[in-house]
């Protein structure tokens, strides 16, 4: 395989500093979804843990080289998983950790970025807002701005995932990948491409959130002026030009699913599996609802990758939809 920014054995070394919490989430079957979805279908299941999302792989990655070179503060960007994620392993490194989100971000997930003891600054517009702002924090205070996707600790703790799935996994073919900013993708894909070369990858984002998604397709990096969609974990405007890079280089397809795929998507987590999840980690779901005859036969994997959701919209979404049935 052509080289990405990441390492296989610096992704296995990672382990060892990812508290055990976050680690070996549960791997299943999940035969109660086939009979809609026409194919075989698991589960890997990264919201078993204490802040609901698989970000935390990555924060403590970057928390702990922080601890061990003496930093005490560190500002991120985040739509809301990333910062309860870097709260959650600053606390128990010392850290001072300030998240900036935007105010139209998912209540809940500001809440327990709250509670975590993080400093949470607001601002007016979208994600890119919040991550201009704190880099201008990270330059005036003289701090770690941690990227989410841009700084290779995200994406190889991400990569742990990926891991998982080729050593413990029967036999599959397909893994099917929620795609935002992107280190979720090139982490999991870096893996999956370099010890299982024969799945293929496939990202997943919403129609109405495409940046990454075309700039795969295209191949250089296209922007977008705005989004919209419900899974707002995955809605970024400006890809990352060194992270389509890696993209390019393990992805097989990146497909773009409806808004009425996405929650129908959650609804059935929630019927036939017994899950509560956000939109983003329905988006694996959402794919495979809008093209049984490409999974048709096939063994897939789908990470549900956060379930950190508003209760309300989430009994809004998933009440008014409707099952797609076979």
């Amino acid at each position: 395989m052509r080289e990405t920014r990441l390492d296989t054995a610096r992704i296995r070394e990672a382990r060892r500093v990812i508290d055990p919490v976050f680690l070996d989430t549960p791997l299943y079957r999940c035969e109660a979804l086939e009979p809609d979805l026409g194919c075989t279908v698991s589960i890997k299941l990264e919201t078993a843990n204490p802040v609901r999302s698989f970000k935390a792989r990555g924060t403590e990655i970057a928390a702990s080289l922080l601890a061990d070179n003496g930093s005490r503060a560190v500002v991120c960007a985040s739509a809301g998983n990333l910062g309860q994620a870097l709260a959650w392993s600053g606390r128990g490194r010392g850290l001072d950790v300030t998240v900036v989100a935007s105010r139209g971000a998912t209540a809940a997930k500001l809440d327990r970025i709250r509670a975590l003891d993080a400093r949470l600054e607001l601002v007016d517009g979208d994600h890119e807002m919040a991550r201009e702002r704190a880099a201008a924090i990270a330059r005036y205070d003289g701090i770690r701005l941690l990227e989410d996707s841009l700084d290779i600790e995200t994406c190889e703790g991400a990569a742990t995932i990926g891991l998982e799935l080729v050593d413990t996994a029967p036999s599959f073919d397909t893994v099917l990948i929620a795609l935002g900013g992107g280190a979720l993708a090139t982490g999991v894909g870096h893996v999956v491409k370099d010890l299982a070369p024969e799945v293929e990858v496939i990202c997943v984002q919403p129609l109405g959130a495409p940046a990454l998604t075309h700039s795969w397709r295209e191949r250089r990096v296209v922007t977008t002026d705005s989004t919209d969609t419900i899974a707002d974990g995955v809605a970024g405007r400006k890809p990352i030009p060194a992270v389509l890079d890696d993209l390019l280089l393990v992805a097989d397809d990146a497909v773009l699913v409806q808004e009425t795929s996405i929650i129908t998507a959650m609804r059935m987590l929630l019927e036939h599996a017994g899950l509560v999840v956000e939109p983003s980690a329905a988006l694996g779901i959402a794919a495979t609802l809008e093209d049984r005859d490409r999974f048709a036969g096939r063994h897939v994997v789908t990470i549900v990758c956060g379930s950190n959701v508003d209760v309300a919209a989430y009994h809004r979404w998933v009440g008014a939809a409707p099952l797609h049935r076979s």
